[in-house]
């Protein structure tokens, strides 16, 4: 399950992490995102130790979405040492996401 956490800033989380995070680019409205949101559990199940998730809803954070040029939802991006290395949009299936990631991390 996803923990809620305080962070000064966006960056500072990124930073801060001592393994690559993954963050969940969604909004409430979407339907899309709503269907990744179990899948995103799987994932954070199987890589807990690997991986840090984070949700980022972009009607609360519209400043971040545009930072990082979310065109789509749901939209992931993986970033190691605060940049970002991987994109993935829309809905994948929780061993396809595994497996994209596994060699990334």
């Amino acid at each position: 399950m996803a923990v809620k956490k305080q962070f000064d800033s966006f960056q500072d989380l990124l930073s801060h992490s001592d393994v690559p995070v993954l963050v969940d680019f969604y909004a409430t409205w979407c339907g899309p995102c709503q269907m990744m949101s179990p899948i995103i559990e799987q994932v954070n199940a199987q890589l807990k130790n690997r991986l840090q998730v984070v949700k980022i809803d972009t009607d609360r954070y519209p400043q971040l979405a545009s930072q990082h040029n979310i065109q789509a939802l749901p939209t992931l991006v993986l970033f190691k040492d605060g940049k970002p290395v991987h994109r993935i949009e829309g809905v994948v299936q929780a061993a396809q996401l595994v497996q994209r990631l596994q060699s990334l991390i």
